[in-house]
């Protein structure tokens, strides 16, 4: 049985990246002009600024995404997690999502933050799962998300 493998996002990806993405928020929500930008532009929207894109590969097929979007300087967003509904079972959100906090510890993030919303029970227990605990939601960020979280990068500072 061939494994899931995550890997670094490159161009020839995007087409995936808009493809699964579109998927699952048209399942669920509306497409929004930021989900647009940085769905059809993710190098100008997501890299450019200093930001990573991981994908999870299966038998040759990219069936998931994550992304980390920087805020502001040290502070990153989790965002665009999604995996094929074709392969559910196989662990690729966990795996997906374990990538993204290895790869925010690795760059010695200050803050690792997501934004979500309560329909995607399995997302969110995946999340709590990996260790993400609520926080506070501002208001206006995303029309879609009623619930914030964030993953503590440095648990033992004051």
């Amino acid at each position: 049985m061939n494994e899931v493998e995550i890997i670094e996002y490159q161009s020839v990806y995007q087409p995936d990246f808009e493809r699964l993405n579109k998927a699952w928020l048209e399942a669920y929500f509306t497409i929004e002009p930021i989900d647009r930008y940085v769905l059809e532009q993710p190098e100008e929207a997501i890299l450019k600024p200093g930001g990573m894109i991981l994908l999870a590969r299966y038998e040759g097929k990219i069936i998931g995404t994550v992304a980390l979007k920087v805020i502001e300087p040290g502070v990153y967003e989790m965002t665009k997690m999604c995996v094929d509904t074709t392969y559910k079972g196989l662990g690729v959100g966990k795996k997906l999502c374990a990538a993204a906090i290895e790869l925010a510890k690795s760059i010695n993030a200050n803050r690792l933050l997501l934004y979500t919303t309560s329909v995607l029970e399995t997302a969110i227990a995946i999340y709590r799962k990996q260790g993400f605990i609520d926080i506070p939601l501002e208001p206006g960020v995303y029309a879609r998300a009623n619930v914030k979280m964030e993953y503590p990068l440095h648990p033992d500072a004051n």
